[in-house]
């Protein structure tokens, strides 16, 4: 749309006129004069309240390079929305860092702050009475935190990514922030020394943007565009350039996502005529062929909720069970989201996908089209000479091989294991419990765990925790302490998208309720039977009864506040871990 167009189309302010009138002289109007008074304050002009208002969710903060960009993104759209004809009214959210809090009682906040950033952009959007609404996402968890509110109460909206952070280099080797998890076990295990150590910290993560390779973040944004509501490409554009400005394609991105923002607006396509079922298969299907993070399981199902779409754990095994792995990402694989900019983006694996029949075409987007009305320009098959994405013939791994749901009797309501093409088919070894994150890493740093043990950390879920925090730390130096192959590691919290190995998270229900894995004792068998997706504990039933008669609660902590108000709140992961 013009400006000239949306100054005559009085429609585009339905929900604003509540807020301060509709037409001068009014009585309505009248009513509303002290609101206009104070926007008046604010530089707002006699023509600005004729104008639809935009909410502008600015996920910022220089705490992290996932969310550094996020207040120039933000003064971009500002402009855009102006420009165009609207007002924006810009605010700010909480952002964690994953990355940052990892390992730390920090981390609890993480996913707590994926439900708090929606509650955040809903107040504002629904206190303002505005009209439409762009949000921002970076870091892990407000990439679903800003779809959320959106699709909450079917509003008009366009969720946008801030982009990746371009590799780091050392030694001709590229690097990202996984490089320094992990070097942090390789040191434990005198595989490298201090010096060593610290060179990779320092060129990990050499600017704004969010973790490079296939980790939740990257996963997260492909899944959105995937759904259709994020404008095509945005998803692989890198955040800067290399001297760590605003990439140019970023800017474009602000651009057509205020564009389409007022196609929307215009034409009444409201977010859930946009996500719906077919929709959530796309953004999955997608996940499953890029080789996604386990968190999308969680921000998926959470989604889906808010949408009121009928998503379920088991669906991600129908799904995957016809989806093979073709791409070759960080970090189980080779390369990271830039790699993929150069070839064509999602866009490129889309039209290949729904060349091959493994995507819904006719589903509605944000641009106004179909997600096959937006793919038709794009040349059908693959790029000669790329080994990013391979062919369905020629995959990295077959159908069923990558993110898994896994059930047992450690494991009733679902568990989930990243198999990334991992030639697994059984494990099998004694538990070695830990009732928090910090007891389990002092154990693996210490040389305690040997090949074949079962690392069990519980009391890490979405209540125990409570927070399910990340067990990234701990798999990074499993990883480095060069047992990756020969230890598995079982918890009813969660992992990084940066997480490889054999994990397997998010079981449900979890120890904190009364779950199974918290009547798991040192020194039991333990079973990831891959080809079965069986999680048992070779522990028979009358014992387990005996076990469950005489379980306690483990209390680890009496949080106040935020973190109280979660506990009780939150559901199981099996549910997306959602607080209404």
């Amino acid at each position: 749309m013009t400006a000239a167009e949306v100054s005559t189309s009085s429609h585009l302010r339905d929900r604003s006129s509540g807020l301060v009138g509709d037409q001068p002289g009014t009585p309505e109007w009248n009513k509303r004069t002290a609101t206009r008074a104070m926007l008046r304050a604010v530089d707002f002009q006699d023509e600005d309240f004729g104008k639809p208002i935009i909410t502008l969710a600015c996920t910022h903060t220089n705490a992290t390079p996932c969310n550094a960009h996020m207040n120039e993104l933000g003064e971009a759209l500002q402009k855009e929305v102006e420009s165009i004809g609207g007002k924006a009214f810009v605010f700010g959210t909480p952002v964690i860092s994953d990355g940052e809090t990892m390992g730390t009682l920090g981390m609890r906040y993480s996913l707590v702050s994926r439900d708090l950033i929606a509650d955040c952009i809903e107040t504002m959007h629904e206190g303002y009475l505005a009209d439409g609404m762009i949000t921002l996402g970076g870091c892990d968890k407000s990439i679903p935190g800003a779809l959320m509110p959106i699709l909450r109460n079917d509003s008009i909206g366009v969720m946008l990514y801030g982009g990746s952070i371009l590799p780091g280099h050392l030694d001709g080797k590229d690097l990202t922030v996984i490089s320094s998890f992990e070097a942090i076990g390789a040191r434990g295990a005198g595989k490298i020394d201090d010096k060593e150590l610290g060179r990779v910290e320092r060129n990990s993560c050499p600017g704004s943007g969010a973790c490079g390779g296939m980790f939740t973040a990257n996963t997260m944004s492909s899944i959105i565009e995937a759904m259709g509501m994020s404008v095509p490409y945005s998803a692989a554009h890198t955040a800067v350039d290399v001297n760590n400005q605003l990439s140019v394609d970023k800017l474009e991105d602000c651009k057509r996502s205020v564009e389409a923002l007022f196609t929307c607006m215009e034409r009444g396509i409201t977010s859930r005529q946009i996500c719906t079922k077919k929709a959530f298969e796309n953004g999955i299907t997608v996940c499953m062929a890029l080789g996604g993070s386990t968190n999308a399981v969680l921000h998926c199902l959470a989604l889906a909720h808010e949408a009121e779409v009928d998503l379920t754990i088991d669906d991600f095994n129908r799904i995957g069970d016809r989806v093979p792995l073709i791409g070759d990402f960080k970090p189980s694989g080779t390369y990271v989201m830039a790699d993929l900019e150069k070839i064509g983006g999602i866009p490129l694996v889309m039209k290949y996908l729904l060349d091959q029949g493994m995507l819904h075409g006719d589903c509605m987007t944000v641009t106004g089209k179909t997600m096959a009305e937006n793919l038709a320009e794009i040349p059908s098959g693959l790029p000669s000479g790329q080994t990013i994405i391979r062919h369905l013939e020629n995959p990295y791994a077959p159908p069923g091989k990558h993110l898994v749901v896994m059930r047992g009797n450690l494991a009733p309501d679902g568990a989930v294991i990243k198999l990334s093409g991992k030639e697994i088919s059984q494990h099998r070894g004694p538990a070695r419990v830990f009732e928090s994150e910090e007891m389990a890493m002092d154990a693996i740093l210490t040389g305690q765990i040997v090949e074949n043990d079962v690392v069990v950390i519980r009391q890490e879920g979405p209540k125990g925790g409570p927070g399910m925090r990340e067990m990234l730390s701990p798999s990074s130096a499993i990883m480095g302490a060069g047992l990756g192959k020969t230890v598995a590691l079982i918890t009813d919290g969660r992992f990084s998208g940066g997480t490889h190995g054999i994990v397997v998270g998010h079981i449900a229900p979890e120890a904190a309720v009364g779950g199974p894995i918290g009547l798991v004792e040192e020194g039991d068998i333990v079973v990831l039977d891959v080809d079965k997706r069986l999680l048992n504990v070779e522990v028979g039933e009358a014992e387990m009864e005996s076990r469950r008669q005489s379980w306690t609660p483990y209390v680890k902590s009496n949080p106040r506040g935020v973190l109280k108000k979660y506990r009780q709140l939150v559901s199981s992961a099996s549910k997306g871990a959602v607080t209404h």
